[in-house]
């Protein structure tokens, strides 16, 4: 081993440009030597037959050569210090992957995953999924999971009131039609509205004892007791069939109560059936007028307060033409006060659009048919 710069002999041409008195190199002058000799500052070969084995190994350290040639690099360079970080040991430690520097006005993509780095949330069905519910993402988020229908529900639902208004005027079987398309969308919105889609058996269920309360009615000659007598047989029905399903016993409590729930509204909605034809007109025009302004963008009191006074004054102005006189004003805000509890739980638990356009539409005015039954026999 030398200690020459780089091994000795390697850069013959650059070292014959060093300054002069420094010492030639190469193989022509190694001829010169005797064969047991070493230059000044070299260790002698290994294994050579000439070297003197009793030799001082440290005195040619009076002899180390400076290197003053030229180099392979042709520029000055920096020396490169290396930290001691890197020239101490370190255990291996796997660091991520830095993604690429993204380009200026580069959005990230929002998270979907644990309240951070959730996967997306959805409604909870029937058919046992547990996901978190979007209301329940709302509330985690510190955000409302009230949202309520806008003027398009409300102006269905004020198209729906006219037309159950127009339909009274004309008799009980021009009131029928616009009633069943009330009783169809109310079972299908109540079960969209608790979070269950498709749930085509308990809408079809819901559904068809609307239609056998209507009937009860009209072969009853609009007595109420049928309404009270297929609601009763309507509850039994669902829970026999609810007993037969198969799902675990929290699903099938939670489908139980939405099905009975939604045939109690639809049901209830025949009530429109079984009140005088006045009664309804009054009623379904107050509901129509109330929806539209409490659909304005107002504070929720303040709008609240102007759909109960619109109310009271389209009951008032259609009670002097109807016959009702001024109890046209309270079975108003009576139907009113009714349709507002509805809308109100139209926007509960984050409803979607489909939910909007179906419980949103139609709560309100089941939700006001018995009390326009009751009041409309107290004004006549």
């Amino acid at each position: 081993m030398t200690n020459q710069p780089y091994g000795y002999g390697a850069y013959e041409p650059y070292q014959q440009q060093g300054q002069q008195g420094q010492q030639g190199q190469g193989q022509g002058q190694q001829g010169q030597q005797g064969p047991g000799q070493a230059w000044p500052g070299q260790q002698p070969a290994y294994g050579d037959p000439y070297a003197d084995p009793y030799a001082d190994p440290y005195a040619d350290q009076q002899y180390t050569q400076q290197w003053q040639g030229q180099t392979w690099e042709t520029q000055m360079q920096p020396p490169v210090v290396a930290p001691a970080e890197e020239t101490s040991y370190l255990p291996p430690v796997q660091t991520p992957v830095r993604p690429a520097a993204q380009p200026q006005g580069y959005a990230e993509p929002a998270p979907t995953g644990s309240v951070e780095d959730a996967p997306e949330y959805g409604p909870a069905t029937l058919a046992g999924n547990t996901r978190v519910t979007d209301a329940q993402r709302a509330r985690a988020e510190g955000r409302s999971p009230i949202i309520e229908p806008g003027m398009q529900p409300a102006a269905l639902t004020a198209l729906l009131g006219l037309l159950l208004a127009g339909g009274a005027a004309l008799g009980t079987y021009g009131l029928l039609v616009p009633l069943v398309v009330l009783q169809g969308i109310t079972a299908a919105g109540w079960f969209r509205l608790n979070g269950m889609w498709p749930a085509r058996q308990g809408i079809a269920l819901g559904f068809l004892g609307a239609l056998v309360a209507d009937a009860a009615l009209l072969v009853s000659d609009r007595s109420p007791a049928a309404i009270l007598g297929s609601l009763g047989v309507w509850v039994l029905l669902s829970l026999v069939l609810q007993l037969r399903s198969h799902a675990d016993p929290d699903e099938r409590m939670y489908g139980l109560m939405a099905t009975v729930a939604a045939a109690a509204l639809a049901i209830a909605a025949g009530g429109y059936l079984a009140a005088d034809a006045d009664a309804v007109t009054v009623g379904a025009v107050a509901v129509a007028a109330a929806m539209v302004a409490r659909a304005l963008p107002l504070p929720t009191a303040v709008s609240v307060v102007v759909a109960s006074a619109v109310a009271a004054g389209a009951g008032f102005a259609v009670g002097g033409v109807t016959g009702l006189g001024a109890s046209g004003a309270l079975l108003g805000a009576g139907a009113a006060v009714c349709a507002l509890i509805g809308h109100r739980v139209a926007s509960y638990d984050y409803p979607s659009r489909f939910v909007h356009f179906t419980a949103g539409v139609a709560l309100p005015l089941a939700a006001a048919a018995p009390a326009v039954y009751v009041l409309g026999r107290l004004a006549v």
